[in-house]
């Protein structure tokens, strides 16, 4: 029966009567995100000797950072060890002076936010939490992220919000002026 468009099952008539788009692979959309959202990604936890920060994000990246041997308070280079999103092992050398906030990884964010020693928010972080989901090689304007995130606090009137990442902003901006 189908009273002015509503189908016995509640929803419109034209609904019940479509199956399930498929993708590729036979799985149907539904089944897909219920295979994400049942796998949460995990990351490693590093304890190196010397480490300036362990960690990783909801992605599955987890790495940890260290002052290469070769650094110099001229020149400081950090070396990034750890698994990708994917697992695959990784390293990567990160010259501070040459990190642009504007376009960068969360990987050399985090280099920079341990090497100028931007106060993080509660000991966690200083960056946006949109970081949280990038992978290894994705670039962001952080700068942009900021902007945003300040923006969505001052909608919501959390103005100690706004404050801190106005704060860790203008840490940014700081360490691209003097460069």
């Amino acid at each position: 029966m189908n009273v002015n468009g509503i189908g016995t099952l509640g929803h419109p008539a034209w609904q019940g009567a479509r199956k399930a788009q498929q993708n590729t692979a036979g799985k149907s959309f539904v089944n897909q995100v219920n295979n994400v959202a049942s796998a949460p990604k995990t990351y490693q936890i590093y304890s190196e000797e010397d480490m300036l920060w362990s960690g990783g994000n909801g992605t599955g990246l987890s790495y940890y950072l260290k002052y290469a041997e070769n650094s110099t308070e001229d020149d400081p280079i950090v070396i990034a060890k750890g698994d990708d999103e994917n697992g695959d092992e990784f390293e990567k050398i990160i010259h501070i002076n040459k990190i642009n906030p504007k376009c960068a990884t969360v990987v050399e964010m985090r280099a920079l936010e341990a090497h100028t020693g931007v106060n993080k928010l509660g000991g966690f972080t200083s960056l946006p939490l949109e970081a949280g989901n990038m992978g290894l090689n994705d670039r962001r304007d952080f700068m942009d992220m900021f902007k945003s995130v300040i923006n969505d606090m001052k909608l919501l009137s959390q103005k100690n919000a706004v404050a801190y990442y106005q704060y860790s902003m203008q840490a940014y901006w700081d360490f691209m002026n003097k460069k």
